[in-house]
């Protein structure tokens, strides 16, 4: 994805964040105003919504692992491993990113997030 400048990122928040408070349970501009947030650097905010967004989609497994991003962004890594299990057990299985993504970059160091990779890990 190419970088945005402070203004772009600024102008699509303000434009999403006036979407969504026309419609409070749009779960598309939920899941973007969320991966805004972080990018702009917005921890908590982007917690909030990827909260939201699972509370609105719990059975969806992107919501959960995206939701442990944000957990692990602001250094909560046990609710970040429980969470990000919760996405696994829900179906994610994008093996390859989970171990490049640079938002779990604080859980990569834990057996637990290397017990959970090998749960994933494709056969060889």
């Amino acid at each position: 994805m190419p970088k945005q400048s402070p203004a772009d990122l600024a102008f699509e928040i303000t434009f999403f964040e006036s979407v969504l408070r026309r419609d409070r349970r749009a779960t598309e501009v939920i899941e973007l105003l969320g991966a805004l947030y972080t990018r702009a650097g917005r921890m908590p905010e982007g917690l909030q919504m990827d909260r939201r967004l699972v509370r609105l989609q719990p059975a969806n497994p992107t919501a959960h692992y995206n939701l442990a991003c944000s957990l692990a962004l602001v250094k909560r890594k046990r609710d970040a491993l429980r969470t990000l299990h919760r996405a696994v057990k829900l179906g994610y299985r994008d093996f390859h990113w989970m171990t490049h993504d640079p938002d779990l970059e604080t859980l990569q160091s834990l057996p637990e997030f290397a017990q959970l990779l090998d749960l994933l890990k494709p056969s060889s």
